[in-house]
């Protein structure tokens, strides 16, 4: 009798769990999935695509590459007129350039080399990528 108590109640929890259960996790990764590769299509078929990005070190350049590979973009690097060193990079030194921009916000507007990709108007969208300084988006 226990035998056949159990049988019924490990079936009703079966029953229950797969009941319950549904395909919600299934349904949201399938339109996920959609909805990125056409936005993806979207953005290569729909008009130019730009990958703008400041990088300090290197590692922005590197994502920001292979961002514009991937959806066929072009690539518009911000460079600062004085271009930062790796002393001007330590954050660990509070006389460092970047900590010194960082306690003196008057100090942020840093001069770029160029600020404006030539034809502007012809990027119907742009990425912009950049390295996190503080906790908020690099300055340059």
């Amino acid at each position: 009798m226990k035998k056949i108590i159990s049988a019924i109640l490990c079936l009703g929890l079966a029953f229950s769990l797969t009941a319950c259960g549904g395909n919600t996790g299934d349904d949201r990764l399938s339109s996920s999935s959609s909805s990125t590769e056409s936005s993806k299509s979207e953005t290569v078929s729909g008009g130019k695509t730009l990958v703008v990005y400041y990088s300090a070190t290197g590692s922005t350049k590197a994502v920001a590459e292979k961002i514009a590979k991937n959806l066929n973009a072009d690539t518009f690097e911000l460079v600062p007129e004085k271009p930062y060193t790796s002393a001007d990079l330590n954050w660990n030194d509070e006389n460092s350039r970047v900590s010194s921009e960082h306690s003196d916000e008057s100090k942020r507007e840093v001069a770029l080399v160029k600020s404006t990709p030539d034809n502007w108007e012809q990027y119907d969208t742009v990425y912009v990528g950049y390295p996190i300084w503080w906790g908020i988006a690099a300055w340059p």
